[in-house]
Formats: structure tokens, C-alpha cells, sequence
């Protein structure tokens, strides 16, 4: 791995915990999983999207356009698929848009793969996926913000978008992240999502559910499918929303379900998180705000916990491609995961995103090894007995089912019953080279 040059002062800083300091042997912390819901997609998108053909005086010969994000969503290709295949069986002609707002590096090309690395494809899905950043001006909402349109969408007879309900990572709102915002943002590509955000992320909520309204009075809006992931990213429900639904009381129930689904962290306050990788397949900050208890964006109040002194982040995800928006949201990072940064991708998202890319868009400490970010976490967490560290470890923000959480936290699990320790706690062994310990074997 080669290390980026403006590091090169830093490249043999390593960092050693103070004479005779350990840290605290950790655990293995296994999330009891519910029962996973059996949800029938075909059998809840089919009927749902003949009702709304139905409603809207059909859609027989109708150019559809599907919208598809850059989220993580454990089965959006299933969904994708079973809203084109409903369109058909209905007599329309779907095609599937990328609906992402600047991800992707703001490039159609970018765009396209994203869907493909979900398994979007026109192979896979058999209708085409046309991806353009090209907009046109569809109007104005009554605060007078303009509202981009993709061309491709524009082209076409109406749009129908998938995608998960769940809150946002920006501010705490009605809509939260799904249909509403990506009819706002994810339609307008990096122009309409950049004039949606100009006004900062504390008014994100009034211009998304301006710009939703226009879309609906234009009659671009045709309805959408919601999906509602459970704590361990599980598909729990999927719902088809007509537009009255999309920034309305059908969306707003949605976003309370997915709250109440939402997975989170068993400890309200932390010296040290560790994070083995982000993304913008896991969130659109890179971390889920909400679990992680930081927003860091100006004019939003922060969530009411947790509260974590330190967070070291390792990698980034293979899906971002490079683009670690949100990285500000990490104290200290190692140098592999420098290597992994398009800065050009990041800061293009951080530009668009206003107020929200502000702060997150700030460079972490780097320092050469996985072992050297832990240490200085640890030294610069306020623990001056580092045995008593409270300290926890996960994949990522959006995989809560297993959890490292070191030996000062066990007792404090006792009354969570839908947890459960595994084994005995073991201490924190970082590989020759530096590297994060090796998971333990979950025996189930």
C-alpha cells in the first residue's frame, strides 16, 4: 500500500499506550434475532401497483419510469424487480433510473454501476436502465426553490421509486430518508440535489416536501415502494404508497415502524467505538448519525445520545467507491484506508450536500496502523485508567447483530435480553502487522 504523499511526516508515527497500560479484554456480544419476517414482495408490490394503475386511470402503454438508489438495501434488487415485472402485468413499459442525487462521482457512468453492484442490471431486471445527470426545470416550489428533473424521467410518462423508509442522518423529521427525499434529491441529480440543499439540512424537511408536492402536481409522481428494514437489515415490510402517501401520513407511519425497528447501540455513552468500515452503501453519512449520536451539522440539534468520545474508523466499503463522505464524522483513521479515498467523489457530495457536508467532510488523524489509530483513541478518550475503557467494536453501522464490547460494559448487558455474550472475554490482539484483531467464531 502506497501512502499518499502528504502523509509521508506521519507515515512512521506509531503510537503505544503509556507504560504498563493494556486495553481491557473484550467479548463477543451476539444480537438475539427475531424471527425474520416472511414477506411476500410480488405478492405485496403486484396487487399494490394494479391498484395505483387503477386509480390513476391506468397505465396501459405508459412509459414508467422505476427509481432506484445508492443505499445499501439488503434486497432493493428483489423490489426493483417486482415493481417492473407489476408495471408489466399492467400493461406499462418500465424502465429504471438511477435516482441518487451526486453519487456516484455525478457521473452516469458512476450511476449505472452503483445499480449494478445491487444487481441492477438491464440483463438481470430485462427492461433498460437509462442513467443521464441531464435535468430539466420542472418548476418552482412555493418558497420559490427550482425543481430539477432527470431527463430521462422527464422523457417518459411518470416515475414510481423504491426505496427504504428509515430515519434520516441529518436532521430528525416527518419523512425522514426514503420516497419523499429521493423524489427530491435522488430525481434531481447533483443540480436538484444541490438546489435542495442550499438552504442548509435544518430546512431540508420543508423543501423536500415542497419539491414532492410539485412533483405530484406536475403528475411525474406516480407513487412508490417503501421498505422497512429491521435492526439486523433485514427486509421486515414493503408497502406501494400512492403519491398522496409520499410526504404524507402514509410515510410519516412508515418512518415510525422503521424507528422502531431501527437498530442501535446497548450503551448510551462510550470512551471508544471502533468501526471496522463505512460507506455509502451502510449510509449516506458514511455512519448512521442516529446510532453513532453524532449529526455534526450547523443549525441541527445532536441526538440525544450516544455519546462516544472517540470513534477510529479502518475501511472503506468497496461499494463507495472511493467516496467517504462523511468521513469527518471519524476521529482517526489508518493509512489503508487513506488509500481508499476519492477526495474529488467525497468533496463533490460534502458540496452538494450544504450544510451537511460541512463539518463530516474534515480530514480524521491518520496514522500507519490499525493499531496505532486504536491506541491514540484510546489515550485521547479521557480514560486515564485504560482498564476501565469503555470500549466497543463493530463491522459497520448498519450490521448491529455482533458487537466486540470490552470487559468494563458486560454487566451493563444484563438487562437487555435480546442480547447475549459469547464465550469468555479475550484480549485485544492486533495482528504482526498492526491489523484489527481477528472476529472471534460466533459458535451458532
Amino acid at each position: 500500500m502506497s501512502t499518499p504523499r502528504l502523509l509521508d511526516p506521519v507515515a512512521d508515527l506509531h503510537v503505544d499506550l503509556p507504560d504498563g497500560a493494556s486495553l481491557p479484554p473484550w467479548a463477543l456480544v451476539r444480537r438475539k434475532a427475531r424471527p425474520e419476517a416472511d414477506v411476500d414482495v410480488d405478492g405485496v408490490v403486484g396487487p399494490g401497483i394494479a391498484a395505483l394503475a387503477e386509480s390513476l386511470g391506468g397505465l396501459t402503454g405508459k412509459r414508467i419510469a422505476v427509481g432506484a438508489g445508492s443505499r445499501g438495501i439488503r434486497d432493493v434488487a428483489t423490489v426493483v424487480g417486482a415493481t417492473v415485472r407489476a408495471l408489466q402485468a399492467v400493461g406499462a413499459e418500465p424502465f429504471i433510473v438511477p435516482a441518487m442525487g451526486s453519487h456516484g462521482s455525478s457521473e452516469a457512468a458512476g450511476q449505472a454501476q452503483v445499480l449494478a453492484d445491487y444487481g441492477i442490471t438491464e440483463d438481470t431486471m430485462g427492461v433498460p436502465v437509462v442513467a443521464t445527470i441531464e435535468t430539466i426545470e420542472l418548476g418552482q416550489t412555493a418558497s420559490g426553490v427550482t425543481v430539477r428533473l432527470d431527463r430521462a424521467v422527464s422523457q417518459g410518462d411518470g416515475v414510481i421509486l423504491v426505496n427504504r423508509v428509515k430515519p434520516h442522518t441529518d436532521f430528525a423529521g416527518d419523512f425522514g430518508s426514503g420516497l419523499a427525499k429521493m423524489s427530491a434529491i435522488g430525481l434531481g441529480n447533483i443540480s436538484g440535489a444541490t438546489l435542495t440543499h442550499a438552504d442548509g439540512s435544518a430546512e431540508l424537511p420543508r423543501v423536500i416536501s415542497e419539491i414532492s408536492q410539485v412533483m405530484k402536481d406536475k403528475g411525474v409522481l406516480l407513487g412508490g415502494v417503501a421498505i422497512v428494514e429491521d435492526e439486523l437489515g433485514r427486509t421486515a415490510h414493503v408497502e406501494v404508497v400512492p403519491p398522496a402517501g409520499i410526504a404524507g401520513d402514509q410515510e410519516r407511519q412508515l418512518l415510525e415502524r422503521a424507528r422502531s425497528l431501527h437498530g442501535h447501540l446497548p450503551f448510551e455513552d462510550l470512551d471508544l467505538l471502533v468501526v471496522d468500515e463505512m460507506g455509502k452503501n451502510v449510509s449516506g453519512a458514511g455512519m448512521d448519525t442516529n446510532v453513532i449520536g453524532r449529526f455534526w451539522v450547523p443549525r441541527v440539534p445532536e441526538p440525544a445520545g450516544p455519546h462516544i468520545s472517540a470513534i477510529t474508523v479502518h475501511s472503506l466499503t468497496e461499494e463507495s467507491h472511493g467516496n467517504a463522505s462523511g468521513l469527518g464524522l471519524a476521529d482517526v483513521i489508518p493509512m489503508r484506508m487513506a488509500a481508499q479515498l476519492d477526495l474529488r467523489a467525497s468533496w463533490i457530495n460534502a458540496l452538494t450536500s450544504s450544510t451537511g457536508g460541512l463539518r463530516r467532510s474534515r480530514t480524521p488523524m491518520v496514522l500507519p496502523t490499525d493499531r496505532d489509530v486504536v491506541h491514540a483513541a484510546a489515550r485521547m478518550s479521557g480514560r486515564r485508567d485504560l482498564s476501565a475503557l469503555r470500549m466497543a467494536r463493530v463491522v459497520n453501522t448498519l450490521q448491529l447483530g455482533k458487537m466486540m464490547v470490552s470487559e468494563p460494559l458486560l454487566a451493563e448487558l444484563a438487562g437487555h435480553d435480546d442480547l447475549e455474550v459469547v464465550g469468555d472475554p479475550v484480549p485485544v490482539e492486533f495482528t504482526a502487522e498492526g491489523g484489527l484483531p481477528a472476529w472471534p467464531e460466533d459458535p451458532a
